[in-house]
Order: structure tokens, then sequence, then C-alpha cells
């Protein structure tokens, strides 16, 4: 099982996009506070639509409540300040569970985390003068590199909602 991590978010809207993207794709969320806002709150809903009701996720007070619960994990750590690039990482194995944590939109990971685990440091290439992507594009871009190395384990490629070839069907119809 994919995990992904958020450490301390910010923004409700990006928080509730995240969630979206892990319902989506059957990811457990965990969020580590403490967060400046409610998850309760409407802009969370409302970019999460009527996927958070379905969504495997824990709040966590701070990160030492998290990592009492989760002694001994290999955690992937998405920064600026990584040398190796997310795909270069082998995210292959579907077996065991793969974290991956995201930082704060505007500061990101603590220096002191990623200092202890520069091994597990990846970023995601941009330009030079490039400070960072938006936090939800980056989560959906890491997740679906894990995806993909796995083959899309148990996810749909083709439209379940309103059957294959939905397209050429419609079209049949006119």
């Amino acid at each position: 099982m994919i995990h992904v991590i958020l450490f301390r978010p910010e923004k409700p809207l990006n928080t509730g996009n995240i969630m979206r993207t892990c319902m989506a794709v059957k990811a457990k969320l965990h969020i580590i506070g403490p967060i400046s806002f409610s998850l309760a709150e409407k802009d969370l809903k409302r970019a999460g639509l009527d996927y958070i009701e379905s969504l495997d996720y824990t709040y966590y007070e701070n990160i030492e409540e998290f990592n009492k619960n989760h002694r001994n994990i290999n955690i992937f750590y998405i920064s600026r300040y990584g040398d190796k690039v997310y795909s270069s990482a082998d995210f292959s194995d579907s077996i065991n569970d793969i974290y991956v944590m995201f930082g704060r939109e505007s500061t990101g990971i603590p220096h002191d985390i990623l200092r202890a685990n520069m091994d597990r440091v990846l970023r995601l290439p941009m330009v030079p003068n490039a400070r960072s992507l938006n936090l939800s594009n980056c989560v959906a871009i890491v997740v679906y590199e894990i995806l993909r190395q796995q083959n899309f384990n148990d996810l749909s490629t083709s439209e379940a909602i309103k059957g294959e070839n939905f397209l050429e069907k419609e079209l049949d119809k006119s």
C-alpha cells in the first residue's frame, strides 16, 4: 500500500485535492499536525468532493505521535534539497508498504529530518530558479510514478463508471 504523509499542510484546498487523489488510488493518507485549518472546512470538502468519506486517513497531533505509531518504516522524503530524482527510486515492490512524506507549502519538511535521511530524499526536477511546485501536484506526480512502477496495481485502466468504449457507443447513438 502507498502511504502519503503530509507534514503540517497549510492549505485546505491542497489537502482536499490530495485526499481525493489518495482515495482514487487506494492510498492511505497520514496528516501530521498541528494544522491551521479544520479537516471539516468547506474548502477542503469542495476540493475533495464526496471522496473524503471513503478515504482512509489518520490525523496525528505532531511528528512525535506519528513516529510513535510508525516505528521502523522506510520513508521517502520529497524535497527540493534531494539529489536523486523521484523516478530513479525503485517503487516496484507492491507487497511492502511505501511511505512518502511531503512538507509544508511554505517551508517543506524540516531540515533536521531531511539531513538524517539524505539517502531517501528525492526531488522533482524543475528549472533552477523555481523554488517549488504545487503540493497537490507533487503528491500526484510521485504517487502515479509509484503506481506506474507497480503496473497500476488493481486500478481500473478503462472507463468503469460509464462502461468500456463509452465514447464509441455514444457516437453510435447519434
